[in-house]
């Protein structure tokens, strides 16, 4: 019972959360990328004033694989390394904490590029 409470929490926060990234698409003139920013952006301030947190702690990986989770482990490797090596930590901190995810997306993206045929946008 309780894996399934994790994946309803999981399913009902990532789902609101894609949601409206959907209702900025549609109803607005942002393009997907400012939309994109923008959602890492809000998960750098909702996680430096300290409310993406137990957000992340509710939902797992609702909270944790789209991209405001992205700007939450930001902002939580920086404050790490701010404390564990000093100001240098400002500019090592976030790259240490998303190193898997940033590393993933370049090896996917490559083996994607590699299987399929590429080709510009016309």
């Amino acid at each position: 019972m309780n894996l399934m409470m994790n994946l309803l929490k999981a399913f009902l926060v990532g789902g609101a959360i894609c949601a409206i990234g959907e209702f900025l698409v549609l109803k607005t003139k942002l393009t997907p990328a400012r939309i994109l920013v923008g959602y890492i952006v809000a998960g750098v301030f909702l996680s430096a004033v300290g409310l993406y947190g137990p957000i992340a702690d509710f939902a797992g990986a609702g909270a944790s694989i789209p991209l405001t989770g992205f700007g939450h482990a930001l902002t939580t490797g920086v404050r790490r390394a701010i404390q564990e090596v000093g100001f240098i930590g400002v500019f090592t901190g976030g790259l240490t904490q998303t190193a898997a995810g940033i590393s993933a997306a370049v090896f996917f993206g490559t083996l994607i590029a590699l299987v399929c045929k590429p080709r510009p946008k016309a």
